[in-house]
């Protein structure tokens, strides 16, 4: 079931929709749409149901009444919550499938998420390679591999708390993990400069494998705008995000506004903001670096441990075999007692 898909007309579009560069205009040719799967994972409160309406500048899942006072101090478990849209960004026709993780992080033990997580980008990789097992191919077969995965952090103005280095580590081999910073708002412009770089030195010091924008020395192919907007967007990370659903006329332009006593905050402006910026990476720049890297790179390692461990699996079953074998014509040898 589709949601959401149709044109929401009050909606500010991105100041950035209508840009491309030279590694998108590739898929333009797909004419069903090109499929694009996307995972939000943050605790509750950290505003993943806005920044899915705001990403797809409609509204895709309504505002909730809010958790019953009653029943607040119960935790419920994860779940995965599938919604699929269809749209046009540059010319180009996209599905976007997201899979939002309501519940996680918001029990005291949290490995249970994390395994949640895991089997579940795993699986989708395991559907992949037993489609390419089969002797005939489904024409019809729809490849659900997380290409990318939006992991939201609590703006502490602190650094990395364990669960955020825990589930980026475990998962960072399995998709391409894009960290931003929640709430951004609830920083000063120092306090989130301080935040982001303390974020980063965690990433590097934990050896945490996010997705990192190519520079000149991996990819010689780029010409030299790619390359400066890569450098700027690695400068960027993690992104600091606002979301908002309001949207205001200012100058006769619509625009998404969040407002505060002390003034307010635009969300597709760049000072304001690294939203927008966001939105062109995933939904038109680097759609397909990200999908070029989940099938080149993340599922060609999981491809090689999971048939190196079936071939390892079998290796010991022969010699197991072979050992059992080899004992056999021992035993049978040996002389059978006999009762007097």
């Amino acid at each position: 079931m589709k949601e959401g898909s149709g044109e929401d007309q009050n909606v500010a579009p991105s100041v950035y929709s209508h840009t491309s560069r030279p590694g998108s205009h590739r898929y333009k040719n797909a004419k069903k749409g090109l499929p694009f799967n996307v995972m939000l994972v943050g605790e509750s409160g950290l505003g993943r149901t806005t920044f899915l309406n705001t990403l797809c500048e409609r509204m895709v899942v309504p505002p909730s009444s809010g958790p019953n006072a009653e029943q607040a101090h119960i935790a419920e478990p994860m779940q995965f919550k599938h919604h699929t849209v269809e749209m046009e960004e540059d010319g180009m026709k996209i599905i976007l499938n997201i899979i939002d993780t309501p519940g996680f992080g918001d029990s005291i033990d949290n490995e249970g998420c994390f395994n949640q997580i895991q089997e579940y980008l795993e699986v989708q990789f395991d559907g992949v390679l037993a489609e390419e097992n089969r002797i005939k191919r489904n024409p019809k077969f729809k490849d659900s591999r997380v290409h990318a995965l939006i992991y939201f952090i609590t703006p502490t103005g602190h650094s990395l708390r364990e669960i955020d280095i825990e589930l980026m580590r475990r998962l960072g081999n399995r998709t391409n993990i894009i960290p931003v910073i929640a709430r951004s708002d609830s920083l000063t412009p120092r306090e989130l400069v301080l935040f982001k770089q303390r974020v980063m030195d965690d990433i590097a010091a934990y050896g945490i494998p996010v997705f990192s924008f190519p520079d000149s020395e991996e990819d010689d192919d780029d010409d030299e705008e790619t390359v400066e907007e890569n450098a700027e967007l690695r400068a960027m990370m993690p992104f600091a995000v606002v979301g908002c659903e309001e949207v205001v006329n200012e100058d006769g332009r619509p625009m998404r506004v969040r407002s505060y006593p002390w003034g307010v905050v635009q969300i597709d402006n760049d000072e304001h903001s690294d939203f927008d910026r966001l939105r062109y990476v995933l939904l038109n720049s680097h759609i397909g670096d990200l999908r070029d890297r989940t099938q080149n790179e993340l599922y060609e390692l999981y491809r090689t441990e999971k048939l190196s461990g079936a071939t390892v699996a079998h290796q010991d079953q022969e010699l197991e075999s072979e050992h059992q074998q080899a004992h056999a014509p021992m035993a049978a040898a040996q002389p059978h007692s006999v009762v007097a």
